[in-house]
């Protein structure tokens, strides 16, 4: 679906003003200030849709979008300005990303500017600087070196560190880039291609181009033929290679895709989490989809969790820095003292996830981010604390080679290809034996 050449329900432009500076202000993801917003509730599935876009899109190109406006405003904006500096970014993402129609855009971001007390006095220059941008934008937009633009500095210094300034320049352009949207299909089904078109991927999903219609409206959704799931996040439970018939635990569960990716494959999946809500997406789609796991709303760090399973899948909370094709706001919500935190959880988690596996078991351990301190220093770590388990070399046949690592554990990188498609999130993953 193409965005709009004009909002169809009034207020979307200030709606998503206020949005955008919740996420920043209170460092919420987008998903969660939408679904959290009773205004954002009434509106019809394509503005709706329209509205996330437009937030996913500012973020996305931020460090772009603020270059510009430095060009077009002679001074910055005094403290007082209220919702004008995000009516602006706002209207920059429309004009120059979206490429929407500049009358709708500059009409409705100066009505956003009226309507707050603060940007009122304001709304003259809102209306000058979008038609300027309107008109001159793209040719200042071409002359800079956007490659790493939209990225912290924080990031940008970490992942030249991990993986070279080339790759490191690489990453920031994928996540530039407006990702597609990849399809597990629950059983093969050659029918769905040619009801979505797309592509198949090496990995047996399908992949849609990024401007596809709400997930909803999609073929086969209703019937529960698919899921959505980013090919890289296959990649854990594909790495358990048979499944069926097993007993397998899947913590940290939600949203649920590797659940139903297992399920779907035979296995007899119990699904933990802590949190009840996000639980509720994967009770949602388990009835979508016609597949059985057993859900349990616990703490993975409880001692009531207990017992053994033949494999153990630990998703652990992360960064999620490898997702930001996806999820652009990431990098302006994080803070880099946090990975110290997470990276002792995961290590509790991984002391709980190794006691729960049978021996002779297997455990998966992942992460969707792109630190070293989140994947690899921590199978470094484990595999100096629990000399009972061994790295199982992974070996999917369908995995990009330069994402194979030299201790037999997978790192995804954003702009790596699968077979001719190039994309795909961040993830560590590895796949471990207990000898006993």
């Amino acid at each position: 679906m193409k965005p709009s050449s004009a909002v169809e329900e009034p207020g979307v432009r200030a709606l998503a003003a206020r949005l955008y500076r919740q996420c920043l202000d209170r460092r919420m993801t987008v998903e969660d200030a939408v679904e959290g917003d009773a205004r954002a509730a009434t509106l019809a599935s394509r503005d709706r849709a329209l509205l996330v876009n437009v937030l996913l899109t500012a973020f996305r190109h931020q460090g772009e979008i603020e270059a510009v406006l430095r060009e077009f405003l002679a001074k910055p904006l005094p403290r007082k300005a209220g919702a004008t500096g995000d009516i602006l970014v706002l209207g920059v993402a429309q004009l120059l990303f979206l490429r929407m129609a500049p009358h709708a855009v500059i009409d409705e971001s100066v009505r956003a500017a009226k309507a707050d007390r603060n940007a009122l006095h304001f709304a003259g220059l809102v209306n000058a600087v979008l038609r300027k941008v309107a008109g001159s934008g793209e040719d200042m937009l071409a002359r800079l070196d956007t490659a790493m633009l939209n990225t912290p500095a924080w990031l940008a210094a970490r992942w030249t560190a991990a993986y070279g300034s080339e790759a490191a320049r690489l990453i920031g352009i994928a996540h530039a880039t407006r990702p597609p949207l990849d399809l597990s299909i629950k059983h093969e089904d050659g029918a769905l291609q040619s009801l979505l078109g797309g592509e198949v991927l090496p990995n047996g999903q399908l992949r849609l181009p990024p401007d596809h219609p709400p997930v909803p409206e999609l073929p086969g959704y209703r019937e529960g033929r698919w899921w959505v799931q980013d090919a890289a996040a296959t990649i854990p439970a594909a790495l358990l290679g048979d499944i069926q018939g097993l007993e397998i635990a899947d913590l940290c569960a939600a949203p649920g895709g590797k659940t139903l990716q297992m399920a779907a494959k035979g296995a007899r999946v119990t699904a933990v989490d802590i949190s009840e809500a996000r639980l509720g997406r994967l009770r949602t789609n388990l009835a979508r989809t016609g597949l059985h796991a057993e859900i349990r709303v616990e703490d993975v760090l409880s001692p009531e969790l207990s017992g053994q399973w033949d494999a153990v899948l630990l998703d652990a909370p992360c960064s999620a820095t490898g997702t930001i094709r996806r999820h652009p706001e990431l990098p302006h919500i994080r803070q880099e003292d946090q990975i110290k935190d997470l990276t002792r959880l995961q290590r509790q988690l991984l002391q709980k996830a190794a006691d729960l596996v049978k021996p002779g078991g297997r455990l998966v351990y992942c992460t969707c981010s792109l630190e070293p301190e989140e994947g690899e220093r921590q199978l470094a770590w484990f595999l100096g604390w629990r000399t009972d388990f061994a790295v199982l070399p992974a070996t999917l046949p369908w995995l990009p080679p330069e994402a194979l690592r030299a201790d037999g554990s997978v790192r995804t990188l954003p702009f790596m290809a699968l077979g001719e498609s190039r994309g795909m999130d961040g993830f560590f993953a590895v796949v471990l034996r207990h000898k006993g």
